[in-house]
């Protein structure tokens, strides 16, 4: 009896994920050769990536059923990697969150998938990797990933915290992307001692206008950069060795325009 062409359709998608599983290792015990399943992994991917996110938020996220996901939130608990925070507005609930020890779990994880995606890339030319990535686009399109919301960046005075946050930020990126240690969070910290917001109108910071939080980068005003002092001695990496030196800026560092523009008095620290 001859296949419908519906019946076609499913074995073809069906190939395709038997094919795609085993090309990028998720048929092996580990994930990434760890020793996290391939679940904890991406549940340890959502915890690097997200501030104050709840058990039932990250289970709503990721499709997973409650109790598993409790199952896997208690082991990284027992294991360190994990710590909760009381709500102050709702006290049944609890705010998830990597420690050092679950960053440092994380990292590994992260270069790995990256490396090998970066290695299958690297075996197209450019035109083929173009189309691979946009044929990845059309597929969660159709199946129906959430597009990535658009919305303007804004700029608003500082306020409390935003200076502490942006020292924890990057020790936690940096000890994570490049393996630097607490001393390079320490010089953050010097140098943001220095950054006064509150004694300079001129100052802003730079929100994520599609959750309403803060970003990544820092709202700098336009006096140039070279006039703000020496900067400190970059830390040392935990092995002994000094990080790269990063290019020394311009006089005005680009910009990050976003729909509806930004104020071109403001240079965007990147």
């Amino acid at each position: 009896m001859a296949e419908s062409k519906s019946d076609q359709r499913v074995a073809a998608v069906r190939r395709f994920n038997r094919f795609y599983t085993r090309k990028i290792g998720l048929l092996h015990e580990g994930y990434l050769a760890s020793a996290f399943s391939l679940t904890e992994g991406r549940v340890l991917y959502e915890l690097a990536h997200q501030d104050n996110v709840t058990a039932g938020a990250l289970g709503r996220e990721l499709g997973l059923d409650p109790g598993y996901l409790s199952r896997i939130v208690r082991g990284f608990e027992k294991r360190g990697l994990l710590e909760r925070t009381r709500s102050k507005a709702d006290g049944r609930q609890s705010f998830l969150a990597l420690t050092r020890r679950g960053h440092d779990a994380f990292a590994p994880l992260h270069t790995r998938s990256r490396d090998e995606i970066g290695a299958m890339l690297g075996a197209l030319p450019a035109a083929e990797q173009d189309r691979l990535v946009e044929a990845m686009r059309v597929i969660e399109g159709l199946l129906g990933a959430r597009p990535e919301p658009k919305a303007p960046y804004m700029l608003r005075p500082h306020q409390p915290g935003d200076m502490g946050w942006v020292i924890h930020r990057h020790g936690v990126l940096y000890a994570r992307e490049y393996g630097f240690d607490e001393r390079f969070e320490a010089m953050v910290a010097e140098i943001a001692a220095r950054f006064r917001p509150a004694l300079r109108s001129e100052a802003r910071a730079l929100l994520d206008g599609r959750e309403g939080r803060r970003d990544r980068r820092l709202g700098l005003p336009r006096r140039p950069l070279e006039d703000r002092g020496p900067a400190p001695a970059p830390a040392r990496r935990a092995g002994g060795a000094r990080p790269r030196h990063r290019r020394a800026p311009r006089r005005r560092v680009r910009a990050l325009r976003a729909p509806g523009g930004l104020p071109e008095d403001h240079a965007l620290d990147q």
